[in-house]
């Protein structure tokens, strides 16, 4: 079992004039942390609408954490346990929504979210606040995946910002490296982490059709699907940044398109598979090498359903 950090005590942001300690109600681990100072960030502030999320750059330290939290509330009783912290604390809400309310798909594929596994986001069940207080701004995400929820926290601060998290020791399974999605474990990790990239698939340069071959990943995902009756999923279509947005969104559809095909073809259920395509909005590494765009030309994944009536 992975050791939890209780953040009720263990994690402050301190601000001048004051601080914010993260109460989740329930075990949580840090999974992310990163900093950078005399920057900007830019924090939603309204609903995705026309191809569009109202936002507000923000100057000063950025700071971004992650938690993996170990309870069953629901995303609804987090965010609300959150909000009310925070307004005990003297933060104004500028804007907050629920999945659908929020733009779903798109408004989700328009923030900058820690990658997998350390933050994960259910496309069917996700919350999101902004708020302000003495010239500081934050965002805050919290979703689930099928035992554990996320929670995703951006500060944009004037001045310094000193975090003192509790030290956590890793255990040898917080550090192993993830198996491929190809292999007898996808189902496991799909199940755990709510998303897994199908990293075996071939695609021809600039083309949206799979190359022929046999695709384990595929194989796995569609007994997947065949055995779990409730289990949904969204296969997302991902390109590096080289060429224009728009085509790079219809290209990452269609690879998105073929590989759902692909399924129904292995005898997966069609209704329950949803495909999409985000082109270059959501790398997983730098584009600046040849390297990061072949990683971040993916397709991924995601459980989109929130109950799982039998596991293979």
């Amino acid at each position: 079992m992975r050791r939890f950090v209780m953040l009720a005590l263990g994690l402050a942001f301190a601000l001048p004039g004051h601080a914010l300690t993260p109460d989740f109600g329930a075990a949580a681990q840090l999974t992310h942390q990163d900093t950078e100072e005399a920057t900007s960030a830019r924090i939603a502030t309204g609903a995705w609408a026309s191809g569009v999320v109202p936002e507000r750059l923000v100057e000063g330290n950025v700071e971004t954490f992650a938690w993996k939290i170990e309870t069953d509330a629901t995303t609804h009783a987090l965010m609300t346990r959150l909000a009310a912290q925070l307004q005990a604390e003297g933060w104004t809400t500028l804007f907050a929504c629920e999945t659908r309310a929020c733009g779903g798909f798109d408004f989700r594929y328009s923030l900058p979210i820690v990658h997998e596994p350390d933050m994960h986001v259910d496309l069917g069940d996700f919350r999101y606040l902004a708020a302000e207080r003495e010239g500081a701004v934050l965002s805050l995400l919290v979703s689930r995946a099928r035992q554990n929820a996320f929670a995703q926290m951006t500060l944009v601060a004037p001045g310094a910002i000193e975090v003192t998290p509790t030290p956590e020791r890793q255990t040898p399974e917080d550090s192993a490296p993830a198996a491929s999605a190809g292999s007898s474990d996808l189902a496991p990790r799909l199940l755990q982490q709510g998303s897994v990239v199908l990293d075996d698939l071939v695609f021809a340069s600039g083309k949206g059709q799979l190359a022929p071959g046999d695709y384990p990943s595929l194989r796995a995902l569609a007994d997947f699907l065949q055995q779990n009756a409730a289990a949904e999923i969204a296969l997302v279509g991902h390109t590096d940044a080289t060429g224009s947005l728009q085509g790079n969104i219809a290209l990452s559809r269609d690879r998105a398109q073929a590989v759902r095909q692909a399924l129904i073809d292995l005898g997966a259920p069609a209704g329950r598979i949803a495909a999409e395509g985000v082109g270059h909005l959501a790398p997983l590494v730098s584009n600046l090498t040849p390297e990061g765009r072949a990683k971040n030309r993916r397709v991924e994944a995601m459980l989109t359903s929130t109950r799982i009536d039998a596991t293979p």
